[in-house]
Formats: C-alpha cells, structure tokens, sequence
C-alpha cells in the first residue's frame, strides 16, 4: 500500500497541485480554463479520442478472429504462431514505426506493388498523415489485445460447447451464445489496455502523422518542452485523466450490464 501510495498517488497529486499555478507562479485555474477557452486544445482532444476509439475498433476486428484461431490450434502449433505475435515486443518501437514510414511512403513497398498490378496509376497518400497513424498504432497495439484475449478464450470449458451441440445449437448459435459471452473478460481486458495506451501514444503519431495529427501526449510535450508552462501541461494531463477513468468507469458498468443481461437470459 506505501508503494502504491509513492508511485502512483504522489506523482498524481504533484501533478494535480502543479496544474494550479500560472506562468508567473500564481495560483490560478487559468490553466483548465485555457482547456475549455481555446480550439487548438478541444480539437487535439477530439483527435485523440477519434484515433483511441478507431485503433482499438481495428484491432478488435483483426484481433479476435487471430485470438479465435489461436485457441483452437494444437498446443505445439499455437506456441509456434504466439512466438510470431509476442516477436515485435522485442523490437522498438521507434524502429517499427520508421519500418512503417519505409513501408507506406509514396515510392513504398505498398505503392509500388500495387502500381506494379495495376490496380492504381499515382501513388496512395498512406503516411504522414490521419491513416497512416491509424495503421501504425493498430500495429503497435494488436498483440496487447490478442494475448489477454487467447489467455482467456483458452480458460473456457470444452465440455459447455460441447452441452450446447448435443442440445442441437449449430455452431454459430453456440459461439454467439457460449463462447463469445465467456471471451469477453478477455476481451474487455485487451480493449482498455489497448484505449488506455492510445491515449497516450506519442511517438508512433508523431512520427507517422507528419505534424499534421496532433495528439494529446504531442500536445503536453509542446506546452512544457517548446514553451515551457509546465502548469499548462500539468492540467493538460490531469483533464486527460480524469476523462479517461470517466470512460473506463462507463465502459465497466456497460459491460457488467451486458454480463448481467447474457446471465439472466439464459
């Protein structure tokens, strides 16, 4: 509890006690209301908030089908492919990212392959800007989806499948009415994971948006670093925050209902 109290509640309380002091020193809510004032700072909040929900939706939809496919190969066959997931883990992130740049730039490998078949005739605007920073983070962020995910479609019993066929429920009816109630622990765990690292993802849209997609985490580093206001700053994280556990709260209790409501359905 001390450790919990040293790492966590002091630096937010330091960060919270910051947030109310001006440039000149004076303590003010200036800060929070600069937040609600000016456009640039709701239009970078949107912004970010856009690309969190359209990522985690991305790598929802290409996550859970891997998952699924996962959990149902041999044991020795899925060790091999989850050594293919957990694979980019080992490399930096900076380095993935500029990998992305290489990879969809004008003169790409994409581009390239995709004039060389025809199916373009001038190169696809992919980096550097809104798609480009939607592709990347999704690869970044896909595996920490598809492990808390496989990790619990691995926990659901057999035997109730099985209950459900022999009761004469078709292999759709007993996926949509067994198994995806019982994935969804995992599920829900891979989706905040996923929301919460989005929220502040800073070298991926840095790099990937080319100036043009300013996020909430490029937002502070300017308050602070380029014009030093580190109250500015300080309310800037608070405000992202104290929205994000808003958030997880609603999703938690979304979430529980829709277990609650699966359960007394039965």
């Amino acid at each position: 509890l001390l450790l919990v109290f040293a790492i966590i509640i002091v630096p937010i309380g330091w960060l919270f006690w910051l947030s109310l002091f001006d440039e000149a020193g004076g303590f003010s809510a200036a800060n929070y209301a600069r937040f609600f004032e000016q456009a640039s700072y709701i239009k970078t909040f949107v912004t970010t908030f856009k690309v969190a929900f359209i990522v985690t939706g991305a790598c929802v939809l290409l996550g859970y089908p891997l998952a699924y496919m996962l959990s149902q190969l041999p044991r020795r066959a899925a060790s091999i492919c989850l050594i293919f997931v957990i694979l980019p883990f080992w490399t930096s992130v900076l380095v993935r990212t500029y990998a992305w740049l290489v990879i969809l730039q004008r003169k790409g490998l994409i581009n390239s392959w995709l004039i060389d078949l025809g199916v373009i005739s001038q190169p696809l605007s992919l980096a550097n800007n809104f798609s480009g920073v939607v592709i990347g983070m999704t690869h970044i962020l896909l595996p920490f989806l598809v492990l808390p995910l496989y990790a619990s479609m691995k926990t659901i019993d057999t035997d109730c499948l099985r209950a459900g066929m022999n009761l004469g429920a078709g292999p759709a009816a007993t996926f949509r009415q067994i198994f995806f109630p019982l994935s969804l622990p995992g599920l829900a765990s891979g989706v905040v994971i996923v929301f919460v690292l989005c929220l502040g993802f800073f070298v991926t849209p840095a790099l990937m948006g080319g100036g043009k997609v300013i996020m909430w985490a490029m937002r502070m580093e300017q308050t602070t670093s380029l014009y030093s206001n580190w109250g500015a700053g300080a309310a800037l994280g608070v405000v992202l925050l104290v929205v994000t556990l808003a958030l997880l709260g609603l999703f938690q209790w979304l979430l529980g209902a829709r277990a609650t409501g699966v359960w007394s359905s039965r």
